[in-house]
């Protein structure tokens, strides 16, 4: 076939389906366009999940006739200098408008302070204007009927419901990384939101406004702020306690120099720093915020700018990891406050039903009016010669399940974060009181956290045992595996994995973690080998080591169902308060559950 030129319309619509993917994508686009332009209030409109109508209005700086006939235009923006490699704006391909006009019907209205105001359409690529038109201050964005040039994509749109909530995702993305701006968030397909503007104060006070705003105050109180930086990376934000987890990584909100991102690496990077905290298959909730010379990372790998490239992603990495763990070792005895709500709410309130006439008694009447008028001195219940003088016998509380010995309520013990042991209810729990509350802890899950980290301190700190292989293993793998490997065989060692090479397309293991007992050698440094061309890591071992450590801790623990003494129980709870990660088990369930005095008192109607 010949070589023919594309027109202008079929290159427009190609150029489209790279950008806007759906009415979501459109939202992203408009929005970034108003921040660039220093707006301080946006509003979002939508119709039928974007479907039928979006319209995105600002206060920005507006635009004058000759910028707005260019805007429309592909490849024309104000955003750009010749460096590629110092992009300081949200939006910088100019690909954004044309694309819109090329698959919608596209309409901008917009003014620049003290200078007339101007319109136009775009529909098929076709322009209509610029026009005077009266307008305040800044820029409304309207598209209508989107993709209805190219309806075959309609097809591949979702239900309308499932278009706005990916629309409102997008918006509250971008107001957690922009909290100096308002953003309003309205339509017939849904209920009114409004994220305001955070009150003038410091950066981080402002971000936590504003992600409280989002995510809402449990979030806040069951989180951790995190602060640090590392050869001119800084990296700041919130991560949630371990037991405050989520089903899916959506609730992950993360920014790199102000633009949100759903990047792998970061992703990966925070569930590596909660290797050994969290329950498989449930993810952390983090608002993240990373800063770094634009120098050293790459927004232009992605048409829709959510993927990034850093030029050190090891640096990257280990930062993320390693704050998150000293986050989370440092948070000391914590429980999650939507733990303690369940807990609330598992409270059965209701009255004891009869065990043999119904929900009505004798006299008509129900139970719960019963109880209201019941005396001792009228129930038909009370036996003759049951006088208060032999009530004496029965002073004595009879606790059918219920281990330990009485304690005096003054004792010291009850100062500490988790209190002083009172009893042990059905061979598996301790109750303690503390000066506010009580505390309900899991005897096995919390000794099994115990364990682990006496495992994890002894292997910093006398290094992994190591065990020599009769005859060395011989892994054949690609010489760029091989020098990978290689390149790393100190590191492996420290974790004791001993490697040599071995030719030029081979590895010689000579030995292996103890811990480990027998190793397939050559699944492992295979898996070792695409860990390291993937993230430049090395961490495949040490996740290893950390998971038998974790089975030999659960097998070692204190087991449901073994009677403690009092003294043991009050050990068992001083230790958690001194050792890292102590709020959840090595499978991230909670260890303890913590009731204020005030929450107890609301249980039957005293507050």
């Amino acid at each position: 076939m010949a070589v023919e030129r594309l027109d202008d319309g079929m290159i427009n619509r190609i150029a489209a389906g790279e950008v806007i993917e759906r009415p979501a994508s459109v939202v992203k686009e408009l929005v970034e366009n108003a921040i660039d332009a220093g707006s301080t209030d946006i509003e979002v409109v939508t119709a039928g999940g974007g479907k039928n109508l979006i319209r995105v209005s600002d206060d920005g700086h507006g635009m004058s006739a000759q910028d707005l006939e260019l805007a429309v235009q592909r490849h024309c923006t104000s955003k750009l200098s010749n460096d590629l490699l110092d992009i300081r704006t949200l939006g910088f391909r100019g690909e954004a408008l044309p694309s819109i006009g090329a698959v919608a019907r596209l309409s901008i209205a917009t003014r620049q302070e003290g200078y007339k105001g101007y319109a136009l359409t775009v529909s098929e690529s076709q322009i209509d204007g610029p026009k005077p038109t009266a307008w305040a201050k800044g820029t409304r964005v309207e598209v209508k009927d989107l993709f209805f040039s190219v309806p075959a994509r309609l097809k591949f749109l979702k239900s309308d419901r499932a278009e706005a909530n990916a629309v409102t995702d997008i918006v509250r993305r971008l107001a957690i990384a922009n909290p100096q701006v308002t953003f309003q968030l309205a339509g017939s397909d849904r209920q009114e939101t409004i994220y305001r503007k955070a009150r003038k104060a410091p950066d981080d006070a402002q971000s936590a406004e504003r992600v409280a705003q989002v995510l809402g105050k449990e979030f806040i109180e069951n989180s951790v702020a995190i602060d640090s930086g590392k050869d001119g990376i800084r990296l700041s934000g919130f991560i949630s306690l371990p037991t405050y987890d989520r089903a899916n990584s959506l609730h992950q909100y993360l920014c790199v120099n102000g633009r949100p991102v759903r990047d792998p690496l970061l992703i990966s990077a925070i569930r590596g720093g909660y290797s050994d905290t969290l329950t498989k298959g449930r993810y952390p909730v983090v608002s993240m915020f990373i800063e770094l010379d634009p120098a050293f990372v790459d927004v232009n790998v992605h048409p829709a700018k959510s993927d990034v490239r850093f030029r050190d992603p090891g640096l990257v990495r280990g930062l993320i990891v390693g704050t998150i763990k000293k986050a989370l070792g440092q948070v000391g005895i914590q429980s999650d406050t939507s733990s303690t709500a369940a807990a609330l709410a598992s409270f059965d309130r209701g009255t004891v039903p009869s065990p043999s006439f119904g929900r009505q008694g004798f006299d008509g009447q129900s139970f719960s009016q019963r109880s209201q008028n019941w005396q001792v001195a009228t129930s038909p219940s009370r036996p003759d010669g049951f006088g208060e003088s032999r009530q004496a016998a029965f002073e004595t509380p009879i606790e059918p399940s219920a281990r330990g010995t009485a304690i005096d309520n003054d004792a010291p013990q009850k100062d500490y974060p988790l209190g002083a042991a009172r009893t042990q209810i059905h061979e598996n729990y301790i109750v303690s009181q503390t000066t506010d509350g009580l505390v309900l802890v899991d005897q096995h899950a919390a000794h099994e956290r115990l364990v682990y980290e006496h495992f994890k301190a002894a292997m910093e700190k006398n290094g992994v045992s190591r065990q020599m292989l009769l005859i060395p293993d011989i892994v054949d793998l690609a010489e760029d595996d091989v020098n990978n490997l290689l390149e790393r065989a100190t590191e492996l060692a420290d974790v004791g994995l001993v490697i040599e090479q071995f030719g030029p397309g081979g590895v010689a293991v000579r030995e292996t973690p103890a811990l480990l007992g027998e190793v397939n050698t050559q699944e492992l440094l295979r898996d070792l080998a695409d860990e390291i061309s993937a993230w430049n890591k090395t961490t495949l071992v040490k996740e290893r080591l950390n998971a038998v450590a974790s089975r030999m801790a659960c097998h070692g623990s204190v087991r449901s169902g073994r009677r403690m003494r009092v003294e043991e129980m009050n050990a068992l709870l001083r230790e958690m308060e001194e050792t890292p990660n102590a709020g959840q088990c090595n499978h991230g369930r909670p260890t303890f559950i913590k009731l204020s005095l005030n929450e107890i008192e609301k249980l039957f109607d005293r507050h």
